[in-house]
């Protein structure tokens, strides 16, 4: 090899610095990413152009291209949006009301028990635990076999739990530390919500809440709730512990440096965890599918329906998910800053 061309190999593949990557590099990565912007964005350019096709130009074959391969129409939109009797402003709501409740309460609640597990050294006697366990089936037990209304029961049971951690759980030994609630926590979320989906339908119909947004605003939070927590907790754990200590000695109370501090120094992390969330709560279709029926329809149950007798209708289910992801693609514009700096972060945590 001549030296003309062993120049011009160490132009292609070697870098001018180490800010830069070598021309042969970056062909093969905008490649790569280009590939992959298409992977991602045809099935949402295909779902889009879908909404405008007719049943019969669905049914024809592929059409890549609206006014060559085939004439756009209105005809799924008017049906999903003005129709007399086509109810989708109702589940939309739904929507709207339980995964953006169901968001706020995950997530509030979840950052707060991530932040004591960072911040405070539990010791939780296993003995408390068998008897909160014991009374707890106990309660269940009274309230369907036995009757029992449950805002009865359940008052008797904590004062009872009561009364036994203050007369006999100060003799138990055992303990159990942090990282044993935090697995605890996180595995709630590796069980499969169809294994308690039956008790959790039987527990709502029995208190009257089945088929409402509380039973689902509910049921969503505890669900996603060791997801809030297991992310979070590593972005206060990268919080110094001086900033807190010079908040308290200066007479701050833990709530106020927690909201005043705490939070506004991990909000990469809780727009990132916020977003996840939500979507987990907005796509949420096997718990909506039991629990809600008919007055809290969600949209993913809409999006079902649409496989009727005579099969999938396509054109409808297109123009109902091109309505239902614009609310999580316009969030996710409205917090890519934060999303990005929190992934930043994550990756760097890894």
């Amino acid at each position: 090899m001549n030296i003309p061309e062993r120049t011009l190999l160490r132009r292609l593949f070697l870098p001018y610095d180490i800010t830069s990557m070598a021309p042969a590099t970056k062909v093969l990565v905008y490649t790569l990413l280009v590939l992959w912007l298409l992977v991602v964005l045809f099935p949402l350019y295909w779902l889009f152009i879908t909404s405008f096709k007719l049943p019969i130009q669905v049914n024809d074959g592929p059409d890549f291209i609206p006014f060559i391969d085939f004439e756009p129409s209105m005809h799924a939109w008017h049906y999903i949006l003005f129709e007399l009797g086509n109810d989708t402003l109702r589940p939309y709501i739904n929507s709207v009301i339980v995964a953006f409740c169901a968001t706020v309460f995950c997530v509030l609640i979840g950052s707060f028990a991530a932040y004591a597990l960072v911040r405070i050294q539990y010791r939780v006697k296993i003995g408390n635990v068998l008897a909160f366990l014991a009374l707890l089936g106990l309660t269940v037990f009274t309230v369907t076999s036995l009757g029992a209304p449950l805002f009865a029961a359940a008052p008797v049971a904590i004062i009872l739990f009561v009364f036994f951690v203050a007369a006999v759980g100060r003799y138990f030994r055992r303990a159990l530390g942090n990282d044993d609630i935090l697995f605890w926590i996180i595995s709630n979320r590796i069980l499969p919500p169809v294994v308690v989906v039956l008790p959790v339908y039987l527990m709502f119909q029995r208190i009257g809440l089945l088929d409402t947004h509380i039973a689902l605003i509910a049921t969503y939070t505890a669900v996603n709730l060791p997801i809030v927590v297991w992310l979070m907790r590593d972005f206060f754990a990268g919080i110094p512990l001086d900033l807190e200590e010079s908040a308290q000695i200066d007479g701050a109370s833990r709530l106020r440096i927690f909201f005043t501090i705490v939070l506004p120094l991990a909000r990469p992390g809780l727009a990132a965890t916020s977003l996840l969330i939500l979507i987990l709560a907005w796509n949420e279709y096997l718990l909506a599918l039991f629990i809600s029926t008919a007055d809290a329809q969600t949209m993913p149950m809409l999006v079902a329906a649409q496989n009727a007798t005579r099969g999938p209708q396509w054109w409808y289910m297109s123009v109902l998910i091109v309505i239902m992801i614009a609310p999580i693609v316009l969030t996710a514009f409205l917090l890519q800053r934060h999303i990005a700096r929190g992934l930043l972060v994550g990756a760097i945590k890894g």
